[in-house]
C-alpha cells in the first residue's frame, strides 16, 4: 500500500484544505528558509513572523492528524511556536528549520496525548473512540464510509506508529528526514511504517 498504489487511502479532510496547503507550504518553506534564518540574525521578531507564516499551516495539520480535535491542535501549535521562540538561540544553522520545528511539534503532540491519558480514567479503546467521534463531527471532514473506516483504523495504531505512518504517507516526509526528526534509525522507521500498513490492511479487510 504505497502512497500512489492504493485507492483506499484518503485523507478524510478536503484535499484543497490539506494536500494543497502542504504542497504550498513545502514550496514556500524551501524558498524562504534561507531568508528566515538570515532575517533572524538581523531582526529576530520579523524573522520569527516569517517563520510562523511559512510553517503554521503545515505544522497545524501534522498535529491535527495526531490529536484530531481542532482546539487541541490549535493550543499545541501555540506551544510549538512559543518553544521555538524561546529556543532560537539553541537552533543550529546546520540543521534545517523544517526538521527542528517538526521535532518540537512531535514532542508537543506526544506529550499532549500522554497527559490526556493520565487525566482520563478511560481505557485506550475508549479514548480512541472519543477521538473518532470528534473526527466524525468535524465540519472539515468530508470522507465517505471507506475513508471513515480508514481513519478509525489509523486511530487504532499505537501513537508512535501512527505518527510514522502520517509523516510518511500523508506528509510525504523522507525516511532520512524522519530519522533526524524522530532520532530513530531509517531501518526502524521503515519497519514501523510497513507494520502500520499491514495492520491497516488487516483491519480494513476484516471490516469488509
Amino acid at each position: 500500500m504505497g502512497r500512489g498504489g492504493s485507492a483506499m487511502i484518503k485523507c478524510g479532510w478536503p484535499a484543497g484544505n490539506l494536500i494543497s496547503i502542504v504542497i504550498f507550504a513545502i514550496i514556500m518553506a524551501t524558498k524562504s528558509d534561507i531568508e528566515i534564518v538570515s532575517l533572524l540574525h538581523t531582526n529576530r521578531e520579523a524573522g520569527f513572523k516569517l517563520l510562523v507564516k511559512a510553517y503554521r499551516e503545515r505544522l497545524y495539520w501534522h498535529v491535527r492528524k495526531m490529536v484530531v480535535v481542532h482546539d487541541d491542535a490549535d493550543d499545541i501549535l501555540q506551544n510549538i511556536f512559543i518553544k521555538a521562540w524561546k529556543g532560537l538561540d539553541s537552533f543550529r544553522e546546520e540543521s534545517q528549520l523544517f526538521t527542528w520545528l517538526y521535532r518540537i511539534a512531535v514532542n508537543e503532540s506526544l506529550t499532549f496525548l500522554a497527559e490526556k491519558r493520565k487525566k482520563n480514567i478511560f481505557s485506550a479503546n475508549e479514548i480512541e473512540d472519543d477521538l473518532f467521534r470528534h473526527m466524525e463531527s468535524d465540519v472539515y471532514f468530508d470522507g465517505d464510509e471507506a475513508t471513515r473506516k480508514l481513519q478509525k483504523a489509523i486511530l487504532l495504531l499505537p501513537e508512535k506508529q501512527r505518527l510514522v505512518f502520517n509523516m510518511r504517507y500523508f506528509d510525504e516526509i523522507k525516511y532520512e528526514e524522519m530519522s533526524e526528526i524522530l532520532q530513530t534509525s531509517v531501518g526502524a522507521l521503515k519497519a514501523s511504517y510497513h507494520h502500520a500498513v499491514a495492520k491497516l490492511e488487516r483491519y480494513l479487510s476484516e471490516e469488509d
